[in-house]
């Protein structure tokens, strides 16, 4: 499946998903444009958490999490970071990859150069406070993989 049958399906059950996000998720926009510099950018799903006030920003892919993603969703959250949030009311902008699989000694060395708060299947770097409104790794898991029609047997 690619990244924007992934997509369509997510926001065709954007209500449960967000009911799974947890509360405080408010759907802002999918392919949200940006424009830096001369370029045009989308952003895949674009959030904002009504009780942390902030925007979270949702890269998908339905392949292997590599570094470029992690990199491109860092660019993301930085971008929203200066042209959206209002900086006197919003808190940091949270980037969350949504991948088909992942390879975790390279998720870690690939959020180590982040000051952004960024997320793949884990919280590294999220404040608790943060965290603990924030659906969990397992979550995000179980909801993808119920789009993708991977979920497990039981």
């Amino acid at each position: 499946m690619a990244e924007r049958e992934l997509e369509e399906a997510l926001v065709a059950r954007l209500v449960p998903f967000l009911t799974e996000l947890g509360v405080g998720f408010a759907f802002v926009g999918r392919q949200y444009p940006l424009r830096v510099g001369e370029s045009d950018y989308r952003i895949d799903l674009l959030f904002y958490h009504c009780r942390l006030r902030c925007y979270v920003v949702v890269e998908l892919k339905t392949r292997k999490a590599e570094p470029e993603h992690i990199g491109k969703l860092g660019f993301y959250t930085a971008v929203v970071d200066d042209v959206l949030r209002d900086a006197e009311v919003d808190g940091p902008t949270i980037g969350i990859l949504i991948a088909g699989s992942r390879d975790r000694a390279m998720v870690e060395y690939s959020l180590r150069g982040h000051n952004q708060p960024l997320a793949v299947s884990s919280w590294s770097g999220v404040p608790e406070r943060v965290r603990a409104l924030l659906p969990s790794a397992e979550d995000l898991t179980r909801v993808a993989d119920a789009v993708l029609g991977t979920e497990p047997t039981s």
